[in-house]
């Protein structure tokens, strides 16, 4: 089988389930690809690229990996992630240790619960100048593609494989919008029904952040133009919504209760 960064791990484990061991053995992070149930909602929808990106890993690591099980690789349209560390941006020298607020996120999430509330919180105490240092155990590429927008640049920092530093600078004045509630649908039932036979489902409750979104977005490129993506979800995901809306996606929301709430996804 020739792989690339495009290739699901879903069809490498069905090509060779040797390369279980052999995927888990790049990074304790893919530990979970053990579990059956979560093998089969991650694996089917995680490039070897994504997965890359994900887990602060290289695609060369899996290649070398894969290669001696009879992989082959295919190196016309090899996309190499995290290879070489990006450059420092000119922001990062500025800054003095007063002018960084820091906060680790991973005592949150360990705990199960989302930090987006209290990230949101300290974002919007930064003032111009100022960056915000968020430690995490991956690359928060959501909310960096958000905050892009506005209005601060950002510089993501790997320590070690589980300990991501990631700077929000602010560039200028202005208030910073996150919506966290849009289009609470109150025309849920009319909108499925208009695409109750063009659906495609993809649920992402059992995915670990930041998954989800990536789940989410892969699902979309492949949407037929008269179809609707109907999403289970444990919260309403504040950093998709923004991006929905530069890709042109309408998108309704259906909280059923703390915990689960259903999205309709759609072309605008």
């Amino acid at each position: 089988m020739i792989i690339n960064s495009d290739t699901k791990i879903a069809a490498i484990l069905k090509q060779n389930p040797a390369a279980l061991d052999a995927i888990v053995s790049i990074t304790p992070k893919f530990e979970k690809l053990r579990n059956p149930l979560l093998r089969k909602l991650m694996a089917g929808r995680t490039s070897i690229g994504m997965a890359s990106k994900i887990s602060g890993c290289c695609v060369t690591d899996f290649f070398k990996k894969l290669e001696p099980l009879g992989f082959e690789i295919d190196n016309t349209t090899m996309k190499v992630v995290n290879e070489e560390k990006p450059s420092l941006p000119s922001f990062f020298n500025s800054l003095k240790p007063g002018q960084i607020k820091e906060f680790d996120v991973r005592p949150i999430i360990d705990e199960g619960e989302d930090p987006l509330k209290l990230i949101i919180k300290k974002i919007k105490s930064i003032q111009p100048g100022e960056a915000l240092k968020i430690i995490n155990s991956f690359e928060p590429t959501p909310l960096i593609l958000l905050l892009k927008k506005q209005g601060f640049e950002s510089y993501v920092n790997k320590i070690e494989d589980q300990l991501i530093e990631t700077y929000f600078y602010r560039t200028g004045p202005g208030s910073v919008e996150i919506n966290e509630k849009e289009n609470i649908a109150e025309d849920w039932d009319a909108i499925l029904k208009k695409f109750q036979d063009k659906l495609q489902l993809v649920d992402v409750r059992q995915l670990e952040m930041p998954l989800p979104m990536h789940s989410i977005l892969e699902a979309l490129d492949n949407l037929p133009e008269d179809s609707a993506l109907f999403v289970y979800h444990k919260r309403i995901p504040v950093f998709l919504l923004s991006e929905l809306a530069e890709r042109k996606f309408d998108y309704r929301i259906n909280e059923i209760s703390d915990g689960e709430v259903q999205l309709l996804i759609f072309k605008s």
